[in-house]
């Protein structure tokens, strides 16, 4: 398994991720597939958030096919600009339990340590995703808070933790 920060040419296969994502795990991301497959030049805006400043993407390949990923999004606002929020992870259904999670998080986590302004990171997981909340506990995540009904999917609402962690610096 190869991990590294994706660039504009990765943009069609994070896409393809993405939306198997979606599809996947709906109550894992804000955003709905329904709503993602409507929106217009979805490859060329990927290609540009890829080269924008304070958002790093990492991607985990295995024989060449992206498995998964992981989004590192830096505040820009003067006040919040010692945290950084972890988002949109997700590995491929075929490639969970391999360690690929843990991979692209302590890549993630890493490169957070190398912005001298970053002191934490922030995430939330959908409450009752036990896997997801047991990886970022065994790499020293703490809940801090908790949103009841934070999603809403068809008749059914999930409850959102978020979690932070302190880089040591």
């Amino acid at each position: 398994m190869n991990i590294r920060l994706l660039n504009a040419s990765d943009a069609k296969s994070y896409w393809d991720l993405r939306l198997e994502a979606l599809k996947q795990n709906p109550e894992s991301f804000a955003t709905s597939y329904e709503e993602a497959i409507t929106r217009s030049n979805p490859v060329e805006v990927v290609a540009e958030n890829f080269n924008s400043g304070g958002n790093f993407t990492f991607g985990a390949f295995a024989n060449g096919e992206l498995i998964g990923v992981v989004t590192l999004l830096l505040e820009k606002q003067l006040k919040l600009r010692h945290r950084a929020t972890i988002q949109a992870l997700y590995v491929s259904p075929k490639m969970r339990g391999c360690g690929t999670g843990k991979s692209l998080l302590l890549q993630t986590i890493r490169h957070a340590e190398s912005i001298d302004r970053i002191e934490k990171l922030n995430l939330a997981v959908v409450a009752t995703n036990s896997h997801a909340k047991a990886l970022y506990e065994q790499l020293g995540f703490k809940v801090f808070g908790f949103e009841e009904r934070a999603l809403l999917i068809g008749d059914n609402y999930y409850d959102e933790e978020y979690m932070v962690l302190f880089l040591h610096k």
